[in-house]
């Protein structure tokens, strides 16, 4: 049973738990998967096979080429892509998600309507401000469906930093707020560090809440401070592979594939 099954039958067993139905789009919105393409890609342009449901359409998306492989019965080209970028990919298309349909405990039909909706929620981005923080203290009490999703989102930033410290933070401004201090951020890597905490945040269902993000070498004397009492997330290693003759569409963050 993979991520996305579990999240799909704790939604399932809880149809009005709205908790259960944030962490399954959550879920969604941070797997990798793979899209079935009418033929296999051109450059960096893919084009989806689409399915008509009655008076609907629906590309059909896996969260394992095994499952893709077995719906299929046969060799078929696909791009694989996170559920983020196709969700922003297919937005205001008028265009749903199959997800392991026939194959998998989750499979599920997702209209398009939510879909727009998804993409819509993951491309809010942190703001940035400038403030001075005068001490750390443990972190307050908070959902546990927080935790888990900051859990979950960072255990998938394999190679981004190091360590993320959940703390309070006292400003001079007088002003306190629950912070995450990362020590050993990779170059370039802060800005997806700081939309995958507040992705957290949004699926977890938490109103009107916010996080503030702190970015910190290891010498930094706030980092020690941190250490000493906070929550600490340490953050895996990136997995090693072999190098690629040429890449997937939708490896490359920053050149998504292009829907035609």
């Amino acid at each position: 049973m993979t991520e996305l099954d579990k999240a799909h039958a704790a939604m399932e067993a809880a149809p009005e738990d709205a908790a259960a139905r944030l962490r399954f789009y959550d879920r969604l919105s941070g797997s990798e998967l793979f899209l079935m393409l009418e033929r296999e890609p051109l450059d960096d342009a893919i084009e989806p096979e689409l399915f008509d449901l009655g008076d609907a359409r629906f590309v059909l998306v896996f969260d394992t080429e095994a499952r893709l492989a077995e719906f299929a019965g046969r060799i078929v080209p696909y791009a694989a892509l996170s559920g983020r970028a196709l969700v922003q990919m297919m937005a205001g298309q008028a265009i749903g998600l199959g997800l392991n349909l026939e194959v998998a405990p989750s499979s599920i039909l997702i209209p398009a309507e939510a879909v727009d909706w998804l993409a819509e929620t993951v491309s809010h981005r942190p703001a940035e401000a400038q403030a001075r923080v005068s001490a750390f203290h443990a972190p307050g009490s908070l959902p546990e469906g927080l935790l888990g999703a900051l859990d979950a989102r960072l255990a998938s930033a394999a190679g981004l930093a190091r360590k993320a410290y959940l703390a309070e933070a006292a400003y001079d401004s007088g002003a306190r707020n629950h912070v995450i201090g990362i020590t050993g951020a990779a170059p370039g890597a802060e800005a997806a560090l700081a939309q995958a905490i507040n992705e957290a945040l949004v699926f977890s269902g938490i109103e009107a809440g916010t996080l503030d993000v702190l970015f910190l070498s290891d010498s930094d004397p706030a980092a020690a401070q941190l250490a000493r009492v906070a929550l600490r997330f340490d953050l895996p290693e990136p997995p090693s592979a072999e190098p690629l003759e040429r890449p997937a569409p939708g490896s490359d963050p920053d050149k998504p594939p292009i829907l035609r």
